[in-house]
């Protein structure tokens, strides 16, 4: 339970260092701890820039995030090209920072039992890779299920797959969050993602909702209320314009925390007082930020996004 005076001493903190330059905001919030939450980024979010994997680090360092959420297929590159990653390992826990989770692509849910069988191998080779980096999460959305016009399984056989998946990542001591993708057929709904978590009947079982991807299922952000604080470990943060509407938005309409038209600071104060303690990583994928610097980029995101908390605390 948060002391509501502690919300209170962690708002004025916020308010007080969102007056200053940014370089200070940063080095305040830090020091203070000022909110109950963390701050991640998404490689996602800096994907047009083409860095490699320990300058993403750099940038996120640099901008003062506490953590970061790499895409594996990045940790694979940094490894073909002879990159060593006990150095990597090295390099993100001299910054200060950890690995909030990571994007992998394991086909856990697809109908085709030999095509599971691999992707449950896959995801081990994943996980392993994560693992190697500091990390212990993993995204688990369902690829293989998300085209258009897919015949989604009974909910409970998608249980029992992510079931297997979470077996999987206890062997290898790597968590799979059970991803909500709102362009999907299957696992579009908060229910569907509430009910698949249930139903695995794991320990391990955990969600991976995203404000964006919320909204274009056509969710009701009410239905957040379901969903236990504690199995949200991480949770993308993120901001969506009124126009193109939800039949239209794509993953490229993304904007910065603030600058959209979702009520994120009562949906965040709303997940604070529910007990969230976790980490918002903020994920976009919108081609004019790419075109920025990307230290640039890191650094109004992490302001913006500290910016939304600060407000839900307010409230």
């Amino acid at each position: 339970m948060i002391d509501r005076r502690d919300l209170f001493l962690a708002a004025t903190a916020a308010t007080a260092a969102a007056a200053m330059p940014l370089t200070k905001l940063v080095a305040v919030e830090r020091a203070t701890d000022a909110f109950p939450v963390k701050f991640s980024l998404n490689m996602s979010t800096l994907r047009g820039q083409n860095l490699t994997l320990p300058e993403q680090v750099k940038v996120a360092a640099t901008a003062g995030y506490d953590s970061i959420e790499p895409w594996v297929r990045d940790i694979q590159k940094f490894v073909d090209d002879g990159g060593s990653l006990p150095d990597l390992k090295k390099q993100i826990a001299d910054t200060g920072m950890g690995v909030a989770s990571a994007i992998g692509f394991a086909n856990w849910i697809v109908d085709d039992d030999a095509a599971r069988a691999e992707g449950l191998e896959n995801a081990k080779k994943e996980m392993a890779l994560v693992r190697s980096i500091g990390g212990a999460h993993i995204a688990a959305p369902p690829v293989g299920a998300h085209q258009a016009g897919h015949v989604s399984p009974p909910l409970q056989v998608i249980a029992d797959r992510y079931r297997a998946l979470l077996e999987v990542g206890h062997e290898m001591g790597v968590t799979p969050q059970l991803e909500l993708w709102g362009f999907s057929p299957t696992i579009s709904k908060l229910a569907e993602l509430a009910y698949v978590a249930t139903g695995s009947a794991h320990p391990d079982a955990c969600v991976l909702p995203d404000f964006y991807h919320i909204y274009k299922g056509g969710n009701d952000f009410e239905s957040l209320k379901m969903i236990e604080a504690s199995r949200m470990h991480c949770f993308h943060i993120n901001d969506y314009p009124a126009t193109p509407g939800v039949d239209k938005i794509a993953d490229k309409d993304r904007v910065f925390p603030g600058d959209g038209v979702c009520d994120l600071p009562v949906i965040i104060r709303g997940l604070i007082d529910r007990g969230f303690t976790g980490t918002f990583s903020l994920e976009l994928f919108n081609p004019e930020y790419w075109k920025r610097d990307a230290g640039d980029v890191a650094t109004e995101g992490l302001e913006k996004s500290k910016q939304v908390v600060a407000k839900a605390i307010s409230l």
